[in-house]
């Protein structure tokens, strides 16, 4: 009470001195002592921000440790400077102030400040924290960020709660206590939140989907990497660099294709066809199988199999000059086979892993022979080039077995 006194006797003898015949309750007095203290505080800022920005800043670049870095990016040092005014705000008050209303609204303002700065460092502390973790190893196989916004959005409504009952004299339970009768209103409100942050759990425990992740959600438009697992939406950077938003919780509730089993795996699939016209097929004669028997890959099978047909005709006694009873290779079970041995010596085809040349079904386009291998190289561009180049040597090798690929032709000029 005696420095209360004696700051207050220094502003009304100064006041006195300038000629203001003034007391401790004039409204002339209580607007000079606010001016005063607003001016201190608005001085203690600058210096807060000379402090933290300055030599601190400088200090904390050139230190090696990369977190306190992440701090200075994200401005947590630059807010806990507010901490400084809004605690000079509240502590002058009472020394200067003796009007109450006045004094409350302060000293009020002040716990307000102090609160929303609050938020404002833990939202920057939290931000800090998401970033060293998306840094690291861990971020592929658990995203963290759904549960940083889950804590940044508790935090927000303690926080706000605190202020109201600050505002109101109130104390914060009693105002939780009166929430039970607009639980109905807060579920509608923050709906998408509670499933976003149910799913978040299931996402993260089941490694369902990691950021960075190629996904697939035709029903959303979604077709490239996931840039971020938030609290309520899923974004995804598609192909052609647009961005597709998603509901965190359709990741659950719908069907999503995760293509990280095949980042992982040591091949990517090749599966196409080429599609054979029908009247194209023919048994080989002995020219072609004497054409055939100079290609490099299928010489040793041309070998076999004609060893093998000669060893049944001889133990079933049919005459070779028997169209019906015979058995003779064709054009594209020969081609069939040639492909199968091309890839097996491709050195970008992984041999470890399924590789087989089959023939499906004949449909109204021909009878699709279907290539069904590994690439050995996932990247997405070398993967289509080592896809276009097999094709196209099957292509033009048709020829060669006397095959023609299936075109449709229009009648139309």
């Amino acid at each position: 009470m005696e420095h209360t006194n004696l700051i207050q006797d220094y502003l009304l003898n100064g006041l006195n001195a300038i000629g203001l015949s003034v007391t401790a309750q004039s409204l002339i007095f209580q607007l000079s002592a606010l001016l005063i203290i607003l001016l201190v505080a608005w001085v203690s800022l600058k210096l807060s921000v000379i402090l933290f920005n300055g030599r601190m800043a400088s200090f904390i670049l050139k230190s090696q440790n990369k977190f306190d870095d992440l701090l200075h990016k994200y401005k947590f040092f630059k807010r806990c400077g507010h901490f400084l005014p809004a605690i000079t705000l509240y502590l002058l008050s009472p020394l200067l102030i003796e009007e109450q209303g006045l004094l409350a609204f302060l000293q009020k303002s002040a716990v307000v400040y102090v609160l929303i700065v609050s938020v404002l460092v833990f939202s920057a502390l939290l931000n800090t924290i998401e970033a060293s973790y998306n840094a690291s190893n861990l971020a592929k196989k658990a995203p963290i960020t759904g549960f940083i916004q889950v804590g940044k959005l508790f935090f927000v409504i303690v926080v706000g709660l605190m202020i109201v009952s600050n505002l109101l004299d109130k104390s914060p339970l009693l105002l939780l206590s009166g929430l039970g009768a607009v639980t109905a209103i807060l579920l509608l409100l923050f709906r998408d939140t509670i499933l976003g942050f149910v799913a978040g759990i299931q996402i993260a425990a089941n490694r369902m989907v990691n950021t960075g992740d190629w996904i697939e959600m035709p029903k959303y438009g979604a077709d490239g990497d996931v840039l971020q697992v938030g609290l309520t939406t899923v974004k995804v950077q598609n192909w052609d660099k647009t961005i597709s938003t998603i509901p965190t919780y359709a990741l659950i509730t719908e069907s999503v294709k995760n293509w990280r089993g095949m980042s992982e795996s040591d091949g990517r699939r090749i599966k196409r066809a080429v599609y054979i016209d029908i009247h194209s097929i023919t048994f080989c004669d002995q020219a072609m199988l004497d054409e055939f028997s100079h290609i490099r890959h299928i010489t040793p099978y041309i070998e076999l199999k004609l060893n093998e047909l000669r060893d049944f005709h001889q133990q079933q006694k049919i005459d070779t000059q028997d169209l019906v009873n015979s058995r003779r290779l064709t054009n594209i079970g020969t081609l069939r086979a040639y492909m199968l041995a091309y890839l097996k010596a491709h050195p970008k085809v992984n041999q470890n892993m399924t590789l087989m040349v089959r023939q499906r079904p004949a449909t109204e386009l021909g009878v699709p022979l279907e290539v069904y291998c590994f690439s050995k190289d996932k990247n997405w561009v070398s993967y289509e080039g080592i896809q276009g180049d097999i094709f196209d040597h099957f292509m033009a090798m048709l020829p060669v077995f006397k095959l023609r690929a299936y075109q449709r032709v229009s009648d139309r000029p």
